[in-house]
C-alpha cells in the first residue's frame, strides 16, 4: 500500500528526530563535518545548510530516475526539514551579531 502525505511526514520525523540520530549523531553535527570535508575537497566554502540542500538534490536526482522509492521521498523531506532548522539558526546567529 502506498504512503499518504501524513505518513511521509511521520516517517521523515522519525528519521530526523530520533531514528538515525542515535546511529550518526545530530544532523547538524554530521552536516557540519560533511561541509568541512567538501570545502577542503572543492577548495570552496560549503556550509552545513548547503550540505542538507545538496543531499536533498541527490534524492531528487534518484527520484528523477524513475525509481520512486518511498525512502527517497522520506529522506528528501527530512533533509529539507534539517535545512530549514539550520537556516533558522544561521539567521538568529546573524541577528545576534548585529
Amino acid at each position: 500500500e502506498r504512503m499518504n502525505r501524513k505518513e511521509f511526514l511521520n516517517a521523515a520525523e522519525k528519521c530526523v528526530c530520533n531514528g538515525k540520530e542515535n546511529e550518526y549523531g545530530t544532523p547538524e553535527d554530521n552536516f557540519g563535518l560533511i561541509a568541512r570535508l567538501w570545502a577542503v575537497y572543492l577548495d570552496y566554502p560549503v556550509r552545513d545548510v548547503d550540505v542538507a540542500i545538496m543531499m536533498n538534490l541527490l534524492k531528487i536526482a534518484r527520484i528523477k530516475t524513475g525509481m520512486n522509492k518511498e525512502d527517497s521521498f522520506v529522506d528528501a523531506i527530512g533533509y529539507m526539514a534539517c535545512a530549514g532548522e539550520i537556516a533558522e539558526r544561521i539567521e538568529k546567529e546573524a541577528e545576534w551579531l548585529i
